[in-house]
């Protein structure tokens, strides 16, 4: 990341270009019919940004019946900056996070189609796969 910057508030409300980029990729490109829900007050949303353009996002919030255990989320990259690396930057970014505030693992919904990406950075699938609207999704687990 040269000239990448990486932000990191908690709540959706302080991340406006997270949302914007979360509502471009999830709802209009992959044709989710919701997208925001209650956890996105609380929850921290992390926006990479290169020159004042958002290039990916994500979120992250603890898991509220296993102390340590932190769920990142809604990690998406903008179109034409895919394939670059970016989305392993959003979530080492993420778990450095939650490693910060006491986590000692991280679990996720995965895309199908993801579920690569995300064993190269040391998740593990679990479960069956279930549908999440119109997607395959398949549960993921990394100790930190």
């Amino acid at each position: 990341m040269t000239n990448d910057e990486i932000t990191m508030v908690q709540g959706i409300e302080n991340a406006p270009a997270a949302a914007k980029l979360r509502e471009e990729v999830f709802l209009q490109e992959q044709g989710f019919s919701t997208e925001f829900d209650e956890i996105d007050p609380i929850a921290w949303h992390l926006t990479l940004t290169r020159g004042g353009e958002t290039l990916a996002v994500g979120r992250l919030y603890p898991a509220p019946e296993e102390p340590g255990l932190y769920i990142v989320g809604r990690v998406a990259v903008a179109k034409p900056w895919r394939g670059q690396g970016l989305g392993r930057d959003v979530a080492l970014a993420l778990e450095q996070k939650a490693r910060l505030l006491g986590g000692r693992a991280i679990d996720l919904s995965a895309q199908l189609h993801a579920q690569g990406f995300y064993e190269k950075l040391g998740y593990a699938a679990y479960g069956d796969i279930y549908l999440d609207e119109h997607c395959p999704h398949i549960h993921m687990k990394k100790q930190l």
